[in-house]
């Protein structure tokens, strides 16, 4: 079964893959890496992300699960 984040333990791997904090818009945080030149939202709620929010964010940030874990 996967493990479930909370949107802070998402921020924070995120900021270490690189990810700096562009922008708030209400209570989603959007976050951007200047190499890869992608974008991510992460939605700044204080329940744990729902598994196929965590995926989507996964997705659009073009990191892998793999990577995401390490960091």
């Amino acid at each position: 079964m996967p493990k479930v984040y909370t949107p802070k333990q998402v921020l924070i791997k995120y900021k270490k893959l690189g990810f700096i904090e562009d922008r708030q818009s209400g209570s989603h945080k959007i976050l951007y890496n200047p190499e890869t030149k992608t974008r991510v939202v992460i939605p700044f709620h204080l329940k744990d992300l729902p598994k196929g929010t965590f995926s989507s964010i996964l997705r659009e940030s073009k990191v892998t699960r793999e990577e995401f874990e390490k960091a």
